[in-house]
C-alpha cells in the first residue's frame, strides 16, 4: 500500500530537506537527435537512455546521454504549439530542469511548497517492470525548475517510459567529465538576494561564499554572485546579478539573448584537467582565452602546483588558490547559437572556491567575445 510521508520523518535540526546530489540536468532542445550526437562527439558522453514514439511519447523525444555520474537528457517538440517548442522559441537551447536526486520525492515537494515554493508538478509516481520512481517538482528562476527524484525501489536503466540507447558502432571514448561541481544562475537586476532567500528558506541552502561588484568587475563590466550550498556541499548553485559599469555585463547580454533568466553554465569536474581539455579541443570544443601575461605571474600569485605551467599556458587553463588549496578550470565558448549557456570544466586541488583570482581576466576574455558579437555596448 502506498503511504504518504510526513516532514516529521525527518530532523530539520539537522538538514530539513536532505538531497542526495544531482540526478540530470534536462535541456530543452530544437534538434535533440543532433544535439545528443554532439554531446558524444564533442565532449565524450555516451549513449544512455531514449523516450520518443517507439515508447508510447506523442509530442517529444528525449536522448540521454551520460559520463561518469553525469546525465544529460535532451528533449525535443515532435510538433508545433508545444511548452517545449514554446520554451525553445523564447530562450533557445537551454536548461529546463535541474533534478536533485532524493530520498524521499514526496516529503521534499510537500517541504519546499509549505516554505513557499511554486508547484511545478505534484508527486507522481511512474512505474515499470523495472520498479517505481516518484517524482515531483518545483519552479525556481525564470522558468527553470527542479525536480525531486526518488529512486530508491528502482532498478531501470534511467526512469519508467525510457529505454536503454545503444549506439554499439559509434560511443567516442570518454573525455574524463566525473560530475557537476556546481550550476550557475544568472538573474534580473537586484533578483540574487531574492534567489538566495528562497534557497536558504525553501531547500535549506547556506550562503557559502559572496561576491560584489569589487570583486568580480573589470574596467568596464561588473556583476555581484552568492553560492549557495545545500547541507550536505553536494549541491552548488552560484546566483549571479548584473551590477552597473559603463558598458553591457555577460550577466545582462546573457539575459536579453535568453529572454529571461536562466542557467548560465554548467561546471563539470575532471580528475586530469590538462588531458580533459587536450581531448576536447581536439573534438572541436572551443574555449575562452586569455593572453599569455596572464602565466607570467601565475606562480607568484598562486605559489607551487603540481602541474607545468607551459602545458597550462599552452592550453588556456586558469588556476586559482584558496586557504584549502589550489584549482584549474577553463571555460567553453557558449555551445548554443545565442551567447547563452557554456561549460566550466574544473579540478579541483583542495580549493573549495571558485576561482576569484581569476575572475577579472576572464571577464575580459568574455568582453573581448562580447566585442566580436557587437554586444557590448
Amino acid at each position: 500500500m502506498e503511504t504518504t510521508a510526513t516532514p516529521k520523518i525527518h530532523d530539520e535540526a539537522k538538514d530539513f530537506m536532505p538531497i542526495n546530489g544531482t540526478d540530470y540536468i534536462e535541456l530543452y532542445v530544437g534538434n535533440s537527435k543532433q544535439a545528443a550526437h554532439y554531446y558524444k562527439t564533442a565532449f565524450g558522453f555516451q549513449s544512455y537512455a531514449y523516450a520518443g514514439l517507439e515508447t508510447g511519447l506523442k509530442d517529444r523525444e528525449s536522448y540521454v546521454v551520460a559520463q561518469d555520474k553525469i546525465r544529460l537528457v535532451l528533449t525535443s517538440p515532435l510538433k508545433s504549439g508545444t511548452e517545449i517548442g514554446k520554451h525553445i522559441d523564447k530562450h533557445g537551447d537551454g536548461v529546463k530542469v535541474v533534478a536533485l536526486w532524493v530520498d524521499d520525492a514526496t516529503y521534499a515537494h510537500e517541504t519546499a511548497v509549505a516554505r513557499g515554493a511554486k508547484s511545478y508538478m505534484e508527486p507522481v509516481t511512474e512505474k515499470d517492470e523495472h520498479g517505481k520512481v516518484v517524482r515531483s517538482g518545483i519552479y525556481t528562476y525564470g522558468e527553470t525548475v527542479h525536480i525531486f527524484v526518488e529512486r530508491k525501489d528502482y532498478n531501470g536503466i534511467f526512469l519508467p517510459g525510457f529505454k536503454k540507447w545503444e549506439t554499439p558502432d559509434y560511443n567516442p571514448e570518454p573525455t574524463g567529465l566525473k560530475y557537476v561541481d556546481h550550476m550557475v544562475g544568472n538573474v534580473g537586476w537586484n533578483r540574487m538576494n531574492h534567489w538566495v532567500k528562497f534557497y536558504e528558506e525553501v531547500l535549506g541552502f547556506k550562503n557559502i561564499l559572496t561576491f560584489d561588484d569589487k570583486d568580480i568587475s573589470t574596467d568596464y563590466t561588473a556583476l555581484m554572485s552568492k553560492v549557495m550550498s545545500n547541507g550536505n556541499g553536494r549541491i552548488k548553485f552560484p546566483i549571479n546579478e548584473p551590477a552597473e559599469g559603463k558598458k553591457k555585463s555577460q550577466v545582462e547580454e546573457y539575459l536579453d539573448f535568453y529572454e529571461g533568466e536562466g542557467v548560465q553554465h554548467i561546471a563539470v569536474a575532471t580528475d586530469d584537467i590538462i588531458k580533459t581539455v587536450r581531448d576536447l579541443r581536439s573534438r572541436g570544443v572551443e574555449f575562452l582565452r586569455v593572453p599569455a601575461i596572464y602565466y607570467d605571474s601565475v606562480t607568484d600569485r598562486v605559489g607551487k602546483i603540481d602541474e607545468d605551467i607551459e602545458p597550462l599556458k599552452e592550453l588556456g587553463i586558469l588556476v586559482d588558490r584558496d586557504d584549502e588549496g589550489y584549482l584549474l578550470q577553463i571555460f567553453t565558448k557558449p555551445v548554443e547559437p545565442r551567447p547563452t549557456m557554456f561549460f566550466e570544466i574544473i579540478q579541483r586541488k583542495g580549493a573549495k572556491s571558485f576561482g576569484k583570482g581569476n575572475f577579472k581576466a576572464l571577464f575580459e576574455a568574455i568582453e573581448r567575445e562580447q566585442e566580436l558579437r557587437g554586444t557590448l555596448h
